[in-house]
């Protein structure tokens, strides 16, 4: 590319090796603007999708590739287009193909096509999988609706599971405890980890948080916005925010900077909510359970309309854990405007 021999594309890095410093140096040519960006993990699903849909007959092969790329692998696209694409999504995706694959082949097993399939064939296979394979087999029948390509066949989808605690307060407190306190932790796992603790931050929204959401202007005291309106920080994770301003600026980033608060590995990308999560589960603190716990004990202090303004979460997501804490704030505005 340096010397002209070959085009600086995307479509050069095609015929080249899969490998990381490849990956590497496509990513910091996207970085700097030579490049478009593009999304690797989704990219790489095409060859994963080729190989994996060999044994199918034409029929059923050009189904999956219809289902992955405009249903499937176009929703990881939004995800991405919204810096909201996660490992996990990008395995779910692949997982959600893959049972899809199997059931085609099953079909095949009994001479049928998807297009000639019927109810009681897709009861008969879902009679012997698992509530995961439910769920993925009924997208997969409401897009076969959709699309017109099998309109007599259907699964009833599994009502969402309802808003529940399992850690206990005593347990968030001790692990809020050792992430202010224990040095040996890295700094990323502490902040991520208290954002999450005491503030119910999700690990997506904490792993693509920009430094100017910090502001350290005032010496006394260190203020974050989580969405709009900025939330004063207790210490020590005030010190703890400052110092991650602090090695971001002697750090010699590059262009992998772009103002991100953690700054990954990748150029031009934030730290993956991998990276949080691995380090968390290590010291027993499991993301799903530790916000959950927080949005439960924060919906008994806070109106639910205060949580949704700070916090970034939805407004019927705080009004189910109000109501989960049992808590009416239905008074509160009343009561807010007769002060």
């Amino acid at each position: 590319m340096a010397t002209g021999q070959a085009a600086i594309s995307h479509e050069t890095f095609h015929d080249l090796p899969s490998d990381r410093a490849h990956y590497y140096l496509r990513d910091l040519l996207a970085a700097v603007g030579v490049l478009e960006p593009y999304e690797p993990r989704i990219e790489r699903i095409t060859p994963w999708l080729t190989e994996q849909t060999t044994p199918l007959t034409p029929a059923h092969r050009q189904t999956i590739e219809q289902f992955a790329h405009w249903s499937v692998i176009r929703r990881l696209r939004h995800a991405a287009d919204r810096d909201q694409l996660t490992k996990g999504a990008v395995q779910g995706a692949r997982y959600q193909i893959k049972k899809t694959i199997e059931l085609l082949a099953w079909l095949e097993h009994r001479d049928t096509t998807i297009t000639d399939a019927t109810q009681t064939h897709i009861e008969a296979y879902l009679d012997s999988t698992t509530t995961s394979t439910v769920t993925i087999i009924a997208q997969f029948t409401r897009w076969l609706a959709d699309t017109g390509t099998n309109t007599h066949v259907s699964v009833a989808s599994l009502p969402p599971s309802k808003a529940a605690v399992t850690m206990t307060d005593d347990e968030r407190w001790r692990h809020v405890r050792t992430l202010l306190h224990d040095d040996s932790i890295r700094l990323y796992v502490r902040i991520g980890g208290l954002f999450m603790l005491l503030f119910a931050q999700s690990l997506t929204s904490i792993s693509r948080m920009r430094a100017d959401q910090i502001d350290i202007t005032n010496p006394d005291r260190v203020t974050v916005a989580f969405r709009h309106e900025p939330v004063q920080m207790p210490e020590p994770l005030g010190a703890l925010l400052r110092e991650q301003l602090t090695r971001r600026a002697h750090a010699s980033y590059a262009s992998r900077d772009n103002g991100w608060l953690f700054p990954g590995g990748r150029p031009g990308r934030h730290l993956l909510t991998e990276n949080f999560r691995g380090a968390l589960v290590d010291l027993s603190i499991h993301p799903h359970s530790a916000r959950h716990a927080a949005l439960f004990s924060l919906a008994t202090e806070v109106p639910h309309m205060i949580l949704a303004q700070t916090l970034g979460i939805s407004h019927t997501n705080a009004i189910t854990w109000a109501a989960l804490a049992a808590r009416d704030w239905s008074g509160y505005i009343p009561h807010r405007a007769a002060q």
